[in-house]
């Protein structure tokens, strides 16, 4: 089912692995368990791990994280793209003339699990399917192919599932997850307890953040009768804040947890005029909202980014056609229970 995994090493020397420039526990554990099976695969095979950001400090409980570098790897004769399909997130490489022509004359694997349409117009092999996390594909490609596999691979696919299930926790996680987090535990004799410890560890919020989130809950507004929550992430805070903790880890989750909200909405807005999104919602239409402005993602989870528009003209649009979504969302969900 997978053999174009393999049908893709043959003949490989150097491999680059790739990650989008907005990096989280899946990518990273992706990337990093990728490195160590392909070591594993092919000895001699020189990997390097590429991500056009710096790793944020609250990521760094992956041990190898130091691994992963913002140096574009050229002399790499094969690059794996890892937890995206969609142009939008790759726009740092893509922008640069010589990384997309090299990208259109060079060998391209495409691993992701999201339900957004593959978009990247470069000569590229697809292996996407919809699963919780991208963790959990190359999960079942070690299966399925019979490939080796070590605690190293076992303990950052691990951190990568649960990262994206939210600690298996989110509406996209299935028995079979769990089945794949226990069959990982035993194959690394791996304690979940001692992982998510140091999980937590590098989760600590300084009094610095702390501060300014309460700051970010103050800012939050309500639309929609309160089913909607959004909250303004400016250029200042991104500068100021983001490498030690992600404004958009800090509060999305506490708005979706708020009675009556249905729709929570994390907006940055950028000195160039960028304007990227991060959506969680408590029905199945965050990918459809991101999809408005050529986005997308899971039905409970997605994102967008956007240019050459204003935050209220964002703002506007989100009241706009969230009704309408929660609306047909609730009809469906009448249907399947006739």
């Amino acid at each position: 089912m997978y053999e174009s995994f393999t049908e893709f090493l043959k003949g490989k020397t150097r491999i680059c692995i790739i990650q989008a420039e907005n990096p989280d526990g899946d990518s990273i554990g992706s990337a990093i368990a990728l490195d160590y099976l392909l070591s594993l695969i092919n000895p001699n095979l020189e990997i390097s791990l590429y991500c056009p950001v710096d790793v944020p400090k609250y990521l760094r409980y992956f041990s190898d994280w130091s691994r992963i570098s913002n140096e574009f790897d050229w002399k790499a004769d094969g690059y794996i793209i890892v937890d995206t399909a969609a142009e939008v997130l790759l726009s740092k490489l893509l922008d640069d003339s010589a990384i997309k022509n090299r990208l259109y004359t060079t060998p391209v694997l495409v691993l992701d699990h999201h339900e957004t349409p593959d978009d990247l117009n470069f000569p590229h092999t697809t292996i996407i399917e919809p699963l919780p996390a991208c963790c959990s594909l190359i999960y079942k490609i070690v299966k399925d192919l019979g490939l080796k596999t070590d605690q190293n691979i076992a303990k950052n696919l691990i951190y990568g599932i649960s990262s994206d299930t939210l600690g298996l926790t989110s509406a996209s996680t299935t028995p079979e997850t769990f089945r794949q987090v226990a069959d990982l535990l035993e194959t690394g004799s791996l304690n979940i307890a001692d992982l998510e410890e140091a999980r937590r560890e590098f989760m600590k919020k300084s009094p610095r953040i702390l501060d300014y989130k309460a700051d970010l809950i103050k800012r939050v507004e309500y639309s929609l009768e309160g089913t909607l929550a959004t909250v303004h992430i400016p250029w200042d805070d991104i500068a100021e804040f983001s490498d030690e903790y992600n404004p958009n880890v800090l509060i999305l989750e506490e708005l979706r947890l708020v009675e009556g909200v249905k729709v929570a909405v994390a907006i940055k807005t950028y000195p160039d005029g960028k304007i990227t999104g991060k959506i969680r919602t408590s029905v199945p239409i965050a990918d459809q909202i991101a999809g408005y402005y050529g986005g997308g993602g899971h039905p409970y989870a997605a994102g967008f980014r956007t240019y050459d528009i204003s935050y209220e003209d964002v703002i506007h649009d989100l009241v706009g056609i969230v009704p309408g979504l929660i609306a047909s969302a609730k009809q469906e969900n009448t249907n399947e229970t006739l």
